[in-house]
């Protein structure tokens, strides 16, 4: 039909709809008015196909229903949109063994490009990966031809949140940590014993839990460090989560915060502006992180320079954090 109305040969209106050949203005634009006056949709997958691509973005993440995910990955959809591709969604479930099952799976979908968040696969892994597909990975600091990564300086966002409990008069902080094989958070645990040393703090290993990065880690690490009985008037959190779990431990045995106990978390996520009391935290661009990784796949894909800046860490200071009492 198109082609009767525009005048042209079905071949014609195929090169326009894929711009696989230099079309004469005349011919094109008899065929644009047509598309236009009919509402014309064309078939994405279709036009994918003719230049050899699936038109599919894979995205290994490690928890899909995280909040701190969910934001990057809403980073990474709203990217997508703009274009001809949408992403497959696979989970990594924080183990390597799922990790790269996942990716497994991602590459017998024929996926154009591969976004990893986090995780457990090795930089040698990730470089294997890439020889043949091109990668962007969080978190990592290894950039290499098909291979690139977005990191944030940790380390500084840990130093951050425990200089301020510092500077409001704690000398006891406890730290929940994630896991103790996790990347960001042997970087925040860095951060956080740097800024004790910086400060002729003691470190004392009876203040720190490794937890599992979720709310209710957090809730049993206060548990756990109340039992250990060493005494602490605040708390690092390595994310906002483990936070929100503190919080609550802390309200069922009538610990007031921040009156008894000041809590910093980490990430700052949507909801952390409307806990009670509002989270002190310290913020780092989850969404922007999505936008970016969608971006530097696409770069990567239509082999394209890749520009990103820095990424900053900020401190948040809301209401659960307070000078102690002398």
């Amino acid at each position: 039909m198109i082609t009767l109305e525009a005048g042209v040969s079905p071949s014609t209106v195929s090169r326009i709809l894929n711009g696989s050949a230099p079309v004469s203005a005349f011919k094109r634009d008899a065929v644009e008015r047509v598309l236009t006056t009919r509402q014309f949709q064309p078939n994405a997958l279709a036009r994918g196909l003719v230049r050899g691509k699936t038109l599919t973005i894979g995205v290994l993440t490690q928890d899909i229903g995280s909040p701190f995910y969910g934001e990057i990955l809403r980073g990474i959809e709203d990217v997508l949109a703009k274009t001809d591709y949408f992403s497959l969604i696979v989970s990594g479930h924080g183990n390597q063994k799922d990790e790269i099952a996942g990716m497994a799976l991602l590459e017998a979908r024929r996926v154009d490009g591969v976004i990893v968040l986090n995780g457990r696969l090795t930089d040698e892994q990730l470089l294997a990966y890439s020889e043949h597909l091109p990668v962007v990975a969080t978190g990592r600091g290894c950039t290499f031809r098909n291979l690139f990564s977005l990191s944030i300086d940790q380390f500084h966002g840990a130093y951050l949140a425990v200089q301020h409990l510092i500077e409001l008069g704690h000398t006891r902080i406890a730290y929940i940590s994630g896991p103790e094989d996790n990347l960001d958070s042997t970087q925040r645990m860095r951060g956080y014993q740097k800024a004790l040393m910086d400060n002729s703090l003691m470190y004392d290993s009876n203040l720190v839990v490794h937890a599992d990065f979720r709310a209710s880690g957090g809730t049993l690490a206060i548990h756990q460090l109340l039992t250990a009985r060493r005494g602490f008037t605040a708390i690092f959190a390595a994310n906002d989560q483990m936070a929100y779990g503190a919080s609550l431990a802390l309200y069922r045995l009538n610990i007031r915060v921040p009156e008894d106990i000041s809590i910093v978390g980490f990430d700052d996520l949507p909801s952390s502006e409307f806990t009670m009391p509002p989270l002190t935290t310290v913020r780092q661009p989850v969404y922007q992180i999505g936008e970016l990784a969608g971006k530097a796949v696409l770069g990567l894909i239509e082999h394209q320079p890749i520009q990103v800046q820095p990424l900053a860490l900020n401190l948040i200071v809301r209401e659960t954090t307070r000078r102690i009492r002398p």
